[in-house]
């Protein structure tokens, strides 16, 4: 029906030429200006219900029972509907039902770019025309005349598709607000009418088609029953598609509850909600953990004002801050802060967002917060532990060490300082004893003697062993050793970045030893930034190539830098700039490297902070001394 209908107007349409404005012809503001009949509902009800009626029954004359419901309501003199052809892109209206005085122009029509029917769907909206045939000449023919005519769009789908409209051929009866009223109703109804028809066209479509296959099939004689089978095999293999198919879908359906259902449990699990934000009109939904995280009860409405209740006074700048990057279009942002609850408890949580553009163009966010309270406090429990096992292990160290010098060097000076008194005595005598005060001096070289040899023992005993040399990836080296202290550099909130080349050779030496010398000199960055609040902590470790077939690892801070005056000194034993240092990490370092044959050495940024650097031969054939 729809397809094949074309305008069977004879009048040379594209050939007129326009004789009166848009606007002359235009009085939809007289709609609200004219006294308007009361609503008749019951009438109304009734032939919305008969449409319905008709709709399910005969679903072929809904078009036209539609016109005739127009004429009856709105009183007119014709009624009609004009639908955007189909089979060329909608470049015309046609009239497929026409109630009334106009009924006998059934099948005629208007171009899509010069009617009043265009102007209704370019304006959006219902007009109402007088004397429309002043500016369309094409339609003087078509009589009666119209006196006035009122147009209402309606779509399918968001897609311009036709009008409806009434028409009064005399001034007996004028629209008013009550048929603008009833007409975009009826608007509403058009679409559903529409869709119904289509759908009947396409299933005629499908049935001719389908008749004219068989037609075909009875026509032939030659391998009519091979054919059949054929087309029946293939159908039911369609069929048995369609049934796989369906049943794929229930999987897929069964597959997708149960991985919402393990979502909301792993939500549960790990103290982590889910939210979807839109700034734009301050819509916020929240998974049902978040909900929990918060202490809110489930499914009242979340605003902002109801999320900064909840957090702490200290941290409500930082949704300020977030506010503000929002309004900036900022695509993502992640915060750490603090949830006051209602029993003045205290919860840390970690959030982070993910921002996007939807279909209408508006910014979305979807995002996530976890509860990190439990982890927090395990943080600093261990950064505690650390701490007093550090210090715990500097005490014992250095009373061991203390003790250890005390006892085996205290007796020989106190050998050295008996020998010298006696000595002393053997002189003042009288005569002087030089044979006795001479072995005693033999005596006191030999406790000087032992006492040098008790320093010499020490030493040897803090600055040589035997090491395990193998063969090692530097690359490999730093990131274990940075996955032992990030945690520990976080907290300090450092950023920590490696860049680490990919064409670096192996070096010889003892792993540990040489994974003691970069934690060492991490440390040491992360707490020459401590006191570093007007810049971001960086932290950067770098491994390249050096001349003399050499590697190089180097560590970049961003912290208070270095005294020129002092460089000489960093490495040399018990000399510190920390106020809680011993002056031994750095000269441990300088003695592990130089064992490996290799170097190290400070040298201060170009911006604020310093660079400690060591390259190690690359050989593998390097023995440790």
């Amino acid at each position: 029906m729809i397809e094949s209908a074309k305008s069977q107007c004879n009048f040379p349409l594209e050939t007129s030429i326009p004789q009166a404005s848009l606007e002359s012809i235009l009085c939809t503001q007289e709609l609200q200006r004219r006294r308007s009949r009361p609503p008749d509902y019951e009438k109304e009800n009734r032939a919305l219900v008969a449409l319905v009626s008709t709709l399910a029954n005969s679903p072929g004359t809904i078009l036209q029972t539609l016109a005739g419901t127009i004429l009856e309501i709105t009183e007119s003199d014709s009624a009609g509907l004009s639908l955007l052809t189909r089979d060329d892109d909608g470049k015309r209206f046609y009239w497929p039902a026409i109630a009334g005085m106009w009924n006998p122009h059934v099948g005629g029509g208007t171009p899509r770019n010069f009617g009043p029917c265009g102007d209704v769907l370019d304006r959006n909206c219902t007009l109402l025309f007088t004397h429309f045939e002043r500016r369309y000449p094409y339609l003087i023919p078509v009589m009666p005349p119209a006196e006035e005519c009122l147009l209402v769009p309606f779509y399918v789908g968001g897609k311009a598709v036709g009008t409806i409209w009434a028409i009064m051929h005399s001034d007996r009866h004028k629209f008013d607000a009550e048929d603008e009223r009833v007409m975009g109703s009826l608007g509403q109804f058009a679409s559903s009418a529409y869709q119904a028809v289509v759908s009947i066209d396409d299933l005629k479509f499908q049935v001719a088609e389908r008749e004219k296959a068989e037609t075909e099939l009875r026509k032939l004689t030659d391998g009519l029953e091979t054919k059949v089978l054929v087309r029946t095999e293939e159908l039911e293999q369609r069929n048995s598609q369609l049934a796989e198919a369906r049943a794929r879908l229930a999987e897929e359906k069964l597959a997708l509850e149960r991985s919402e259902a393990f979502l909301a449990e792993a939500q549960h699990l790990s103290s982590t909600g889910s939210f979807c934000w839109r700034p734009s009109t301050g819509e916020i939904r929240w998974s049902e953990q978040l909900y929990r995280i918060f202490e809110i009860e489930q499914g009242v409405p979340v605003t902002l004002e109801l999320v900064g209740s909840r957090i702490h006074p200290e941290d409500i700048s930082i949704l300020n801050d977030m506010n503000e990057r929002t309004r900036a279009a900022v695509s993502d942002f992640e915060y750490d802060y603090r949830l006051l609850m209602p029993d003045h408890s205290v919860k840390h949580v970690h959030a982070l967002a993910h921002g996007s553009r939807d279909a209408d163009g508006q910014l979305e966010y979807i995002g996530a917060v976890q509860d990190v309270t439990q982890r927090r406090a395990s943080e600093e429990a261990l950064a505690r532990a650390r701490s007093e096992l550090a210090h715990v292990t500097r005490v014992m160290s250095l009373s061991t060490l203390t003790a250890s010098i005390a006892h085996e060097v205290s007796q020989p000076l106190s050998g050295m300082v008996t020998n010298a008194s006696t000595c002393l005595r053997m002189l003042s005598s009288d005569p002087p004893n030089v044979e006795g005060a001479r072995e005693t001096a033999r005596r006191t070289i030999r406790d000087g003697n032992r006492a040098s040899d008790v320093i010499t023992r020490l030493r040897a005993l803090l600055g040589k062993k035997d090491a395990t040399i193998e063969v090692i990836d530097l690359n490999d080296a730093v990131r274990e050793v940075i996955a032992l202290s990030l945690s520990e550099l976080q907290s300090n909130r450092v950023i920590l970045r490696h860049q680490l080349a990919s064409d670096l050779p192996p070096v010889a030496g003892d792993r540990v030893q040489l994974q003691q010398v970069i934690l060492n000199l991490l440390r040491n960055a992360s707490d020459a930034m401590n006191t570093v609040d007007d810049r971001p902590r960086e932290l950067l470790i770098t491994t390249e190539r050096d001349e003399g077939d050499r590697a190089r690892l180097s560590v970049k801070d961003a912290g208070v830098g270095l005294d020129p005056q002092s460089m000489d000194k960093l490495f040399e034993a018990f000399y510190t700039t920390k106020n809680d240092g011993m002056g031994i990490g750095l000269s441990v370092c300088r003695s592990i490297i130089e064992k490996h044959r290799g170097l190290i050495w400070a040298t201060q940024n170009d911006g604020p902070g310093a660079t400690f650097s060591f390259s190690l031969p690359c050989r593998t054939d390097t023995k440790v001394q």
